[in-house]
């Protein structure tokens, strides 16, 4: 199941991406001074180049001064240095807001993918066994016979652990609602490339093939080493899965961790009604925590870029990786927000994201300004902890 963790992270990458949309705001909002001042070449009148260019600079200077240090914008006598100024800021605020918001959708539409993701995989079985009826189809059609003897997959057509995912009402309902059969060319393909060079040649395959009969429990195990050996591992169908998910290798292990479960599940005694895994154990708290962690970090932005760098010593704030100062921020957020998650649970949290992440040295730098602004935070009332075993702070 998903963890918080993993949230984290999801929340992380959302914030990291909002940051690099508003550098790319900054410069557009710049460019719109820019044309505001660019030589009107269809005037009949003739137009000071000189003056344009000295209004133009004027301009992005107070706008670059407003970003740096907030507040009102710096007026001049010049009408249109103002308006452009005003312009830029307008733009820039509204871009900024609508980024904002976009991330956020982006953050719960990439962890719900994860889900999407389970149920996609679990369509696969069904249709493997169209890439065998498809095989039986060309070899009928064959105008010569076949060197060797087609291979006999009866048994696996047969597979009573499969079967039963086949028929599970809810993977039906949910497979039509998130879209998530697979039907699609370039899927199939790897699929097809997958049962020619890597599955029907599998020793254990063939070997569980040759059998004629066996029990549930061979057939559940059988299941279980198509996904483990080439669904999660193998060639084709992780190269395929890599290329059609960017998060594919971030997702893989809780994506792994569904689909084993539920096959798992499908034990001699479950039916079509066997209830699938859910995305996490409450999804709507998850989704709560994470959006709430990501907006709550981006409104508190000025406060935290402050405390960073009071205690960076020596150092400029600037010169801090962008992805250490939003681990940074994130877990002050967190150790002032979620007043039920203690502090070094969210220290030993963002050290762990950090080394997956960040720079080797970051793990270090992370810990130590962690340890020491929780401290000074704890001390002046900033951060308050409730609840059973959380009053001392710890």
């Amino acid at each position: 199941m998903l963890n918080r963790r993993t949230l984290r992270i999801k929340v992380m990458q959302a914030l990291y991406a909002y940051q690099q949309a508003v550098g790319s705001d900054f410069m557009l909002a710049n460019d719109r001074i820019a044309d505001a001042f660019a030589p009107d070449l269809s005037s009949p009148e003739p137009q000071d180049r000189r003056l344009l260019q000295g209004q133009r600079k004027m301009a992005e200077v107070i706008f670059k001064e407003w970003h740096k240090v907030g507040g009102e914008p710096e007026l001049q006598d010049d009408a249109e240095v103002n308006d452009a100024v005003r312009d830029a800021i307008g733009y820039y605020q509204k871009q900024k807001a609508k980024d904002a918001n976009f991330y956020a959708g982006q953050l719960v539409s990439n962890a719900e993918s994860i889900h999407d993701q389970y149920l996609h995989l679990l369509n696969l079985p069904e249709a493997l066994l169209r890439v065998l009826e498809e095989e039986k189809e060309r070899t009928v059609r064959r105008f010569t016979a076949p060197k060797d003897a087609p291979l006999d997959t009866t048994r696996l057509e047969q597979n009573q652990a499969l079967q039963k995912l086949l028929t599970n009402t809810q993977l039906q309902a949910l497979t039509i609602r998130r879209k998530q059969p697979w039907t699609g060319e370039q899927e199939l393909e790897a699929l097809r490339t997958a049962w020619r060079n890597e599955i029907k040649t599998d020793a254990a395959l063939l070997s569980y093939l040759a059998t004629p009969a066996g029990s549930y429990a061979d057939d559940q195990e059988m299941l279980k080493e198509l996904y483990k050996n080439f669904v999660f591992k193998g060639e084709e169908l992780p190269r395929y899965l890599e290329e059609d998910d960017l998060n594919w290798e971030e997702n893989r292990s809780v994506v792994k961790n569904l689909v084993l479960k539920t096959v798992k599940m499908l034990d001699e005694a479950a039916d079509e009604n066997l209830e699938l895994m859910s995305l996490s154990a409450n999804w709507k708290d998850d989704k709560e925590f994470a959006e709430t962690l990501y907006r709550e970090t981006l409104a508190a932005d000025d406060e935290y870029e402050k405390l960073i760098a009071e205690s960076v010593q020596n150092w400029d704030v600037e010169r801090v990786a962008l992805i250490d100062k939003i681990i940074l921020k994130m877990a002050l957020c967190e150790m002032q927000i979620f007043r039920g998650i203690p502090v070094k649970v969210t220290i030993n949290e963002y050290i762990e994201i950090s080394k997956l992440y960040s720079t080797p040295k970051s793990k270090q730098f992370v810990n130590g300004i962690l340890d020491k602004l929780a401290q000074d935070l704890t001390a002046s009332g900033a951060i308050r902890k409730s609840g059973r075993g959380l009053l001392d702070n710890q």
